[in-house]
Order: C-alpha cells, then sequence, then structure tokens
C-alpha cells in the first residue's frame, strides 16, 4: 500500500501557526458576534472564548494523528454547541479541516473510510436530534412549521455539501500525494540510470582509446624494437645495413606520431569526420610497412570488393595491425605471415596466419592484443577465433557482419586449431 511521506518539523509549525491564526479569528468572531447580541445572551462570554481556543488547537497533530485530532474536534464541537458556547464561523474552518485531514493524511485508507462514516452519522445523529428538540420549541409554532422544514432542508443540504466537500478533498489530496511521490521516486530512478549510464559511457571510452593507443603503439614500437636489436647486431659489421635499419626505426616513430595525432585530433573533436580513421584500403601500406620493418608478409584478398561501414573497416585494420605485431614478437621477424581478407555474402572475414618459423618465442601469451580485438569484434555482432594452428603457427580469424549488425553466424576452424577458440590466448 503507498504511504505519503511523513510530515516534517516544518509541517507541524504550519499547522501550529494555521490553529493560531483560527484561534484569533475565532475570538474575534466571538466578541463582534456578542456585540451583535444576537447569540451568547445567557452563556458567560469567557465559555464561547474557551471554545474558539480549544477547538483549532489539535489542529497541530493533523497530519502526524488525523482520525484521533477528527474525534477530539468534534467531542469539543458537540459540547460548545450543547452548551451554546460555539461561535459559528472560524468553527467551521476548523472543523472542515480536521475532517479533511483524516482522507489527506491518514496511511491506513480503510480506517480513513471507516472513520469518516461513524463521524458522518454521529453528526447526523446529532443533528436529527436538535431538529427534533427544535420541532417543539415555543419559536417553531411563532415561526410556521414550513418555515422550520425550511431551515432544517438548508442544514441538511449544508452538512452534506461541508462533510462531502471534505471527503472529496481529502482523498484528492492523498492520490495527488502519492502520484508526486511516484513521480519524484521515478525521477530518482531515472538520475540514477542516466548516473550509471554515464559511467558506462566513461567505461567504454576509456576501453575504446586503451584499444587505439595499444593498436597503434604497440604495432610501431614493435617494429621500432626489431629494427634497433638488426641495427645493434650489424652496427661493427656493415654500418650501411645499421644506417638502413635506423631508417626505418625513424619512419616507424613519424608513423606512431602521425596516428597518434590523429587519434587526438579526433576524440577531441565533436565531428567523427574530423580525422579519418584507417580502413581496410590501408591495409596494403600496413602490409608495406611490416615488409619494410623485416617480416615476410602476403596480402590477398578473395572475393568481389565491396564498400563496408568505417568501423567495419577500421576493426578489421586493427585486429590485422595487432596480429602482424604479435607475429613479430612471438614468431619472430622472419616467419611468414599470410593475411587474407575475404568478402563473404553478408559477411568480411580477415584471416592472419604465420609458420611460427621464425625463430620467435612461439607462445603468444594473454594479453590486451586479443582481449582488444574480441571486444572490437563483439561490438559488432561477429566472431573472432584465435589459436594454434595444427600445421604449426598461430591463427587469427575475425568474421564481422558487412553492415556491422549483430548475431553474425560463426563457423569453425577445427581443422586449423589444436584447441577450441575459448582456450586461445593472444600477445599482449
Amino acid at each position: 500500500m503507498p504511504v505519503r511521506k511523513a510530515p516534517d518539523a516544518t509541517s507541524m509549525r504550519a499547522d501550529a501557526i494555521l490553529a493560531g491564526v483560527l484561534a484569533a479569528v475565532g475570538c474575534l468572531m466571538v466578541a463582534l458576534t456578542d456585540m451583535t447580541g444576537l447569540q451568547f445572551e445567557s452563556t458567560p462570554i469567557w465559555a464561547p472564548l474557551l471554545a474558539a481556543i480549544v477547538l483549532p488547537l489539535p489542529l497541530v497533530w493533523r497530519r502526524r494523528f488525523p482520525v484521533p485530532v477528527a474525534i477530539a474536534q468534534i467531542v469539543i464541537y458537540v459540547a460548545a454547541g450543547e452548551a451554546g458556547a460555539l461561535e459559528l464561523y472560524a468553527s467551521q474552518v476548523a472543523l472542515f479541516l480536521g475532517f479533511y485531514s483524516i482522507g489527506a493524511w491518514d496511511p491506513d485508507r480503510r480506517r480513513a473510510f471507516w472513520s469518516r462514516v461513524v463521524i458522518s452519522l454521529l453528526m447526523a445523529a446529532w443533528l436529527a436530534a436538535s431538529a427534533v428538540r427544535g420541532f417543539f420549541d415555543p419559536e417553531t409554532g411563532e415561526r410556521g412549521v414550513s418555515a422550520f422544514f425550511a431551515l432544517l432542508m438548508i442544514q441538511v443540504v449544508v452538512n452534506a455539501a461541508y462533510f462531502g466537500g471534505g471527503w472529496i478533498f481529502g482523498d484528492r489530496a492523498w492520490r495527488s500525494a502519492i502520484e508526486q511521490e511516484r513521480l519524484a521516486a521515478a525521477h530518482a530512478e531515472i538520475g540514477a540510470q542516466q548516473a550509471q549510464l554515464a559511467d558506462q559511457a566513461v567505461s567504454l571510452e576509456r576501453l575504446r582509446i586503451a584499444r587505439e593507443l595499444h593498436d597503434v603503439v604497440a604495432h610501431h614500437v614493435s617494429a621500432m624494437g626489431v629494427q634497433a636489436g638488426a641495427a645493434r647486431r650489424v652496427l661493427a659489421t656493415d654500418q650501411e645495413k645499421a644506417a638502413d635499419a635506423l631508417r626505418h626505426v625513424e619512419a616507424s616513430a613519424r608513423e606512431a606520431i602521425t596516428e597518434l595525432r590523429s587519434l587526438v585530433v579526433t576524440l577531441r573533436s565533436e565531428d567523427e569526420g574530423a580525422a579519418a580513421a584507417p580502413e581496410l584500403d590501408a591495409l596494403p601500406s600496413l602490409v608495406e610497412s611490416a615488409r619494410a620493418s623485416g617480416q615476410r608478409v602476403t596480402l590477398s584478398t578473395i572475393g568481389e570488393e565491396r564498400p563496408v561501414t568505417p568501423m567495419v573497416g577500421l576493426t578489421a585494420f586493427r585486429i590485422v595491425q595487432e596480429a602482424l605485431t604479435n607475429a613479430r614478437k612471438h614468431a619472430g621477424p622472419v616467419a611468414e605471415v599470410d593475411v587474407r581478407v575475404r568478402y563473404l555474402p553478408d559477411e568480411l572475414e580477415v584471416e592472419i596466419a604465420d609458420d611460427g618459423h621464425g625463430g620467435g618465442a612461439g607462445e603468444h601469451g594473454a594479453g590486451a592484443g586479443v582481449l582488444g580485438m574480441r571486444e572490437r569484434v563483439a561490438a559488432l555482432g561477429g566472431a573472432l577465433e584465435v589459436g594454434p594452428r595444427s600445421r604449426g603457427g598461430w591463427l587469427v580469424r575475425a568474421r564481422i557482419p558487412a553492415h556491422g549488425g549483430r548475431g553474425a553466424a560463426t563457423d569453425g576452424v577445427a581443422e586449423e586449431l589444436e584447441e577450441p577458440s575459448s582456450t586461445a590466448a593472444s600477445a599482449d
């Protein structure tokens, strides 16, 4: 069952001020009524003044204890009425607020309903008893029975509207407050979800930046390391070869700086086209760069070439780049590496295989390289297969939906892999 938020100290102070104002207005009405001589002729003035002060006093607690407050007011109201000490103006407002507060603030809706039913019946019974007594009053005969019943009907209609209005407006206030709390809770939930989405977006962006930096830096630094090592080995015997290797180191460093600048411009710019990312048409240059660094790489294209989305092209390029880097580090700089690009009906497949005969470590490890490749391919709904070949060497095969969609089919490479791809690992 929905419950309104409990009233705070501010609400209590507001109700205390309200009760004080009604008491002051009630005392003023008593004084003015006494001056007219229409009421309180046979009643000590202190009695209606006391009733005017006591009747609104329970309203201080009307939000916390609405039913006891309303019952206390009914008792005071009836007692003052029977004693002839009830002023008929501010007292009506105070009684209305007490009755209204049951519907507006009582969290037990069944109790709120039945308590108002009982109060309405008790007030109706008191009105009926007053009407019976009034019917036998000598003044009734002087005014006529018709006048009496006309006045009685006026009282019935006024009281019906009075208590009916308090009932309706009280329930409406309760529903409105519950709806506001639901909206506030929904707003808070939306705010929390937005914060979570923002955090996720930041994490995803950090992963993307990490992948880009790894792919750019690892490739060029690996080539620079190979060339620097070659230059060191021949520096004393063949300075021309050493100089040529150092020139390759310099060229790789310049290419790395260029790609890093391109990446920085892309990250800083709101325009996605501000700095073009490498795509499939950059693969020949990548292969030539690998050859210049001493790798033995062949590139072949199978199937009819057709355009792919920029993200598909970038993913394919980065996979080839990372696989060449891993082959250089682990298969050795002179291993035979075969790069194949296949245009399938609904997919683009890139395959990089080395023969493992280049004098490298031969173990591709489990670093960030393949993790980055898997994330790139999974983001586009593709599949990545990585592992050792049965004939020796290492195989990386990625299938990506041609339009970067989800749910690409996955074909096994059992004839190529000794172990399932889930157990395969890669270099860092």
